[in-house]
């Protein structure tokens, strides 16, 4: 449910693009934008750093594309959010303590990872490059291919990539929060008491 929540606005865009067109669609995603960052809010009591983005993107871009009638700034819109996030991700390399990505996954996954500083900044720059690559990709796509195949590829050739991206690193860090949960519980004695304390008292 998460997932799909996360993924609401892109999911009325195509839906109702299929159904009514670029325009329609746009107004809709604009809707849906801001329709997530309101119910967020109400929520959690606090606005999540991605749906600003996202909605901003949406309400400026979708809005050029309904008052100019041109498509191509809403099409643009994915390009310059992989762009803004490629940026992010690479200011936190020289920003910050930790990289983005190290944050990222720590926060969603409540787990501290076996990697080492290096690891993780290596890790974020190739977020980086992903980002930038999908951005190209987007507007590759809008450019020389017609509208309807533009949505399609939004919808899942984006997604598509996102998940063929993250499944094998996600399957990697948790192999490495498994030593880590292993390197804990070996330092700690055992809660029933036994081990080396429990065998000094033996008689």
């Amino acid at each position: 449910m998460q997932i799909l929540w996360d993924f609401l606005p892109l999911i009325a865009f195509f839906v109702s693009f299929k159904l009514g067109g670029i325009y329609v669609a746009t107004l809709v995603l604009m809707g849906a934008a801001i329709a997530q960052l309101v119910v967020h809010r109400l929520r959690t009591g606090r606005f999540k750093p991605l749906h600003l983005l996202v909605s901003g993107l949406a309400i400026v871009l979708g809005g050029a594309t309904l008052v100019l009638h041109d498509q191509r700034f809403i099409q643009w819109k994915a390009s310059v959010l992989f762009w803004i996030l490629a940026l992010v991700c690479l200011g936190s390399q020289f920003i910050g303590a930790r990289p983005l990505v190290e944050r990222l996954f720590e926060a969603a996954s409540e787990t501290r990872f076996a990697l080492t500083a290096r690891e993780w900044r290596r890790l974020n720059l190739l977020w980086v490059a992903f980002y930038a690559l999908l951005g190209a990709l987007n507007l590759y796509v809008a450019r020389n291919f017609s509208l309807d195949t533009w949505a399609n590829f939004k919808m899942f050739g984006l997604t598509g990539l996102m998940f063929v991206f993250l499944i094998p690193q996600a399957f990697w860090l948790a192999t490495r929060a498994q030593e880590r949960a292993k390197e804990d519980g070996a330092d700690k004695p055992a809660a029933d008491g036994s081990g080396a304390d429990s065998a000094e008292r033996l008689p």
